[in-house]
């Protein structure tokens, strides 16, 4: 075998294969964040979306849920911080979100994008999101 080739799938020596994902897409609650006194007193819709980086080899060789996330326990306490104590920027909810997905011990790393729909901008606009990525250290 010549040196730029290596058998299909297989990842190139000294890197680790890519992890599987679970992914929860448009988790909905509303929150009370931001900068200005009415965001954080009439609240708003917060959309999060959460992709974990997961080995899910071990719960699906044994089929068991306790080696793998429960993402319906994950999911209530994502939306618990949303709905939880007011911080006024979306980076600061994005990160609390990010730490407690990696709380669950199975998953490696986290990509985590708050949508803000109805953020206070002077131009129309869909959706602002902010988008941050972290692995287990």
């Amino acid at each position: 075998m010549s040196a730029g080739h290596r058998p299909q799938g297989r990842p190139p020596a000294g890197l680790l294969a890519p992890l599987d994902r679970i992914e929860l897409r448009g988790l909905r609650a509303v929150g009370y964040h931001g900068v200005y006194e009415h965001e954080r007193r009439g609240g708003q819709d917060f959309v999060v979306d959460a992709t974990l980086g997961v080995d899910t080899r071990p719960a699906a060789a044994a089929d068991d849920l306790s080696r793998t996330v429960d993402y319906g326990s994950l999911a209530a306490r994502l939306v618990g911080i949303v709905t939880g104590p007011p911080v006024r920027l979306i980076e600061t909810l994005a990160q609390r979100l990010a730490e407690e997905c990696l709380a669950e011990p199975t998953v490696t790393e986290v990509e985590i994008t708050v949508h803000k729909p109805q953020a206070p901008v002077p131009v129309p606009l869909d959706d602002v999101a902010v988008t941050i990525s972290r692995r287990r250290t």
